[in-house]
């Protein structure tokens, strides 16, 4: 049987399931209301610690080597041979090549990342979009409406404000913020930039990883020609994101050996070369040769930076996959294998090239002694497959949290670990990734165009991290100004004058990433445009309750046994929706719950805390509101069904509503109350016997009269154009297609 609303013919389902079992003897909790206070809340761990036992942060270290680190894990295959393109004119500047690659995996991998960035996790989640949760928590800059009541009412959606005294700067800061619309915009987009540059460096890791770790078998015959790399290195990729759908945890666990095996040949041959050619190296310690080396070589030395810089590459995997383990786990890993294992390759290799000047393009390969080269070859054909896991991993973490913010298109979210929370696979990405990855090795064919573009994302990123985390510092962490200003001295000094040397290679391939990233700047700037424009529409179309009465009192209404569920985005009233079904169906179910799903500037809302109620009067009608409140880490739906959870809590709320709505007189009234209680439960389950449907608007989205030309285009033409072309929002909550009734909708904006 099927049913028209609006213009929309959908198929109705067979009996719906029984009703969810009575909740004899469970205790009500009286924080489920929309008039919620905070107070009320029991508290929960600080922001970003998971309470794990020290195995499970040993098993989740071992697990991040192999998804966390194969990116920079592989930077030996190409840093000497892109930093000396021209060849070694000096053997000096070995050494100060060394010494630049020495101290800045020190100051920005270690001491940056695993010893700062991480503490700037949002409960336990890392990424651009969390260090900007964070910041629109403390501060009202964010432009979705996140900033109510029933919003900070989550137990760890709150942090310190500032006090006195000392951190008055804390708050002068976040009144300035507050009042800057052009800040607010600001933020966003530097957001958005960033998020698109992780993207983009999700697409070029792989590409320059594997032609690298490929083009190596040159070293064993001459007759391998590029077109034969390049056609392996794509067969290669494309079996890398096949694979991916099985989840972090299985990828994980597969990966984690190969890349230790990995660290231990790098490390051990770093050893004995740095022992068996030139032990005189271990000089570059003193940063004394940085110097020479830019007077020698002055501008070359500068643009020699773009090289340096690729041995860094996936520091920002570092912060973005966090969320897959815990903060103290990738720090063990990154302290005890990964980075002495680098120090001690590029140690290593220096001393190779200071007796080997002429080999410096083929560097790694001709630096392995001749038994260990096939076995070599392997292990780093294997690493370089892996060292795309990172970037691919951190991918799919950042574009959930900006889908959930409503800063990206919708599309499917799959987590495929019950164990772990965070670790998630989104099928498009996938596909849309493995598209670009081909298409960019394919028509750039070498690793030195790939390298110039590589550097731009890379430093982007960083740059932008180290920006929100001085207003995090500033504002959120009140750090000592000192403290800041030897922050943004040292390694933002150091970010910069790198940022510079890779923008100098943006006509070599370094447009790339930036094409990429205002491409997808693009979709997130229209969608949001859009998001927060519906959002108003509703807003100001919204059913008034003199409206809802006059509904209530119309004769012609019929009420039907059943329970019936509109979706909106209003956290208070009642959604035009409700009254298009009305004008078009004169009939609706007993019991009427209008529910928003809201994704806060949180990574995650305890599950006893994500239903909010509160009854809308007249009494009689049997018609509640209710407020859904997910992090934008949150898996939704992953245990049990959406509707059997919402009409658990439903009855939890009435039961608790109706005993405490006059609790002075509770002696007097109690027989009346209980009988009050039992008659609501009861119509509540009779309801769900009888059907349980889901209402959702069917939105035709229009720019209003008056428009100017780009509006029009943005509306009309390119958001219209990505609605059609993705997932519809109730395929993506999982509402039953079955049981779903869409009601057509006008909105001019």
């Amino acid at each position: 049987m099927s049913s028209t609303v609006g213009d929309e013919v959908v198929e109705e389902e067979e009996p719906p399931p029984p009703p969810p079992p009575p909740l004899q003897g469970k205790k009500v909790r009286r924080y489920n209301s929309l008039d919620v206070e905070s107070s009320n809340f029991r508290d929960h761990d600080a922001p970003g610690s998971k309470v794990v036992d020290w195995a499970t942060i040993l098993h989740l270290a071992f697990q991040s080597i192999g998804i966390v680190y194969g990116d920079i894990g592989t930077s030996p295959l190409y840093v000497y041979a892109s930093t000396f393109t021209g060849g070694i004119k000096n053997n000096d500047d070995i050494l100060g090549v060394l010494s630049m690659i020495f101290y800045t995996l020190i100051l920005i991998p270690l001491i940056k990342y695993v010893f700062i960035v991480l503490q700037a996790n949002d409960n336990g989640d890392g990424g651009t979009f969390a260090l900007y949760s964070m910041i629109c928590r403390f501060a009202k800059v964010g432009l979705i409406p996140n900033q109510q009541a029933e919003d900070k009412d989550v137990s760890n959606f709150r942090l310190e404000l500032p006090s006195d005294g000392p951190f008055r700067r804390a708050s002068k800061l976040k009144s300035a913020l507050e009042k800057s619309n052009s800040t607010k915009y600001f933020l966003l987009f530097a957001t958005m930039l960033g998020t698109s540059m992780v993207i983009g460096d999700g697409i070029l890791t792989p590409c320059i990883s594997v032609l690298s770790a490929v083009g190596g078998i040159k070293q064993a015959t001459s007759s391998m020609t590029e077109d034969a790399i390049v056609w392996i290195s794509v067969a290669i990729l494309i079996g890398l994101f096949i694979v991916q759908r099985f989840g972090t945890d299985k990828v994980g666990y597969s990966f984690a050996p190969i890349i230790c095996i990995w660290f231990t040949f790098i490390g051990g041959i770093g050893l004995y070369n740095f022992i068996k050619h030139d032990l005189t190296v271990i000089k570059a310690i003193n940063p004394k040769y940085i110097i020479d080396y830019f007077r020698r070589n002055k501008k070359d030395a500068w643009i020699s930076l773009g090289g340096i810089v690729l041995a860094i590459t996936g520091t920002e995997a570092l912060f973005a996959d966090v969320g897959h383990f815990t903060v103290r786990s990738i720090q063990i890993s990154m302290c005890s294998l990964t980075f002495p294992s680098l120090v001690l390759a590029y140690t290593g290799q220096a001393s190779y090239l200071r007796k080997h000047n002429d080999d410096v393009l083929d560097t790694f390969y001709k630096s392995i002694p001749g038994p260990l080269y096939w076995p070599m070859f392997v292990v780093a054909v294997m690493a370089s497959i892996i060292a795309s896991q990172a970037m691919i991993s951190g991918t799919f973490s950042i574009i959930q949290q900006s889908l959930s913010l409503g800063c990206f298109p919708r599309v499917k979210i799959v987590h495929t670990s019950m164990k772990y929370e965070g670790q998630v696979y989104i099928p498009e990405i996938n596909y849309l990734l493995m598209l670009a990855c081909v298409a960019v090795t394919i028509g750039f064919r070498t690793t030195v165009k790939i390298g110039n573009a590589y550097g731009i994302a890379v430093v982007f990123v960083m740059t932008l991290t180290s920006a929100f985390l001085v207003l995090i510092m500033i504002m959120i962490w009140k750090t000592n100004i000192l403290l800041v200003f030897s922050y943004v001295l040292i390694i933002g000094t150091v970010e910069l004058i790198y940022l510079s040397s890779v923008l100098y290679k943006f006509d070599q391939g370094g447009y790339l990433p930036l094409a990429f990233a205002a491409f997808l700047m693009a979709i997130m700037y229209v969608w949001n445009y859009v998001y927060r424009k519906k959002y108003r529409y509703e807003v100001g179309h919204k059913v008034s309750p003199e409206k809802l009465r006059d509904i209530a009192a119309n004769t012609n209404l019929c009420r039907i046994p059943g329970l019936a569920i509109f979706y909106s985005e209003l956290v208070h009233g009642i959604p035009p929706i409700f009254e298009r079904y009305i004008e078009n169906v004169p009939a609706i179910q007993s019991v009427l719950v209008f529910v928003t799903i809201k994704s806060l500037h949180i990574s995650k809302v305890p599950v006893d805390e994500r239903f909010l109620f509160k009854r809308v009067e007249p009494h009689e009608l049997n018609v509640f509101r209710c407020v859904v409140r997910y992090g934008y880490t949150d898996a939704r739906n992953d245990k049990e069904p959406f509707e059997r959870m919402l009409v658990i809590r439903l009855k939890e709320y009435i039961t608790e509503d109706m005993w405490l709505n006059d609790e002075s007189e509770r002696t007097v009234v109690e027989e009346k109350q209980r009988e009050e209680v039992e008659k609501e439960l009861k119509m509540v389950d009779r309801g769900c016997q009888s059907g349980i449907v889901h209402f959702v608007s069917e939105s035709e989205v229009v720019a209003g009269k008056g428009a100017n030309f780009g509006k029009r285009v943005l509306i009309n033409y390119a958001y219209n154009f990505l609605r059609r072309n993705l997932r519809q929002s109730y395929k993506v909550s999982d509402i039953p297609s079955k049981r779903l009734l869409k009601v057509g909708m006008m909105y001019e904006l």
